[in-house]
């Protein structure tokens, strides 16, 4: 790899992994307490909860790759933003069709039905989005691949046609 290349890699991989650690921590020990609970309170006097290990354990895994995922939106926005595809604007002006997607993909990704594990994927969705366009605004004006406005990446702007 060229060295802009590694500078160019290395936060985003840094930054990366600490938004999906840090996705998987909030949903292991914030969301996934009230969804066993949710799970466990189909019991009665008739019905005795017993999951089995590799329930509890798929629960959790679900929970922690989908809220580890779900962290990682203010990495690929900024990412989006590097390479041009979005700017600042946009995001800003489509917001309020990112919080309906956000409750729309909390829906589908929680594991349990209720609303409340739900609430608790969309509320850092949408949180993760703002901070998200203040960070697009921030690293926007530095380029991804290294070149500054202006500068050529040593091609012609408009090259003849020679024939």
């Amino acid at each position: 790899m060229y060295h802009h290349e590694k500078r160019a890699l290395l936060p985003f991989s840094f930054v990366s992994t600490l938004c999906f650690v840090g996705g998987a921590a909030f949903g292991y020990f914030v969301v996934f307490p009230p969804a066993f609970r949710f799970l466990i309170g189909y019991s009665s006097e008739f019905l005795d909860p017993m999951p089995a290990v590799s329930e509890y354990f798929s629960l959790a895994l679900r929970l922690l790759l989908a809220f580890g995922v779900v962290f990682e939106l203010p990495v690929f926005l900024v990412f989006l933003a590097k390479i041009g595809v979005i700017n600042a604007t946009f995001l800003t002006h489509n917001r309020k069709y990112a919080f309906l997607l956000a409750f729309v993909i909390a829906a589908i990704l929680t594991p349990t039905p209720d609303v409340v594990n739900q609430l608790f994927m969309a509320g850092p969705l949408i949180i993760l989005y703002e901070i998200s366009i203040l960070a697009v605004r921030f690293f926007a004006g530095k380029t991804f691949t290294g070149f500054e406005k202006g500068e050529k990446s040593g091609e012609d702007e408009n090259p003849s046609i020679e024939q």
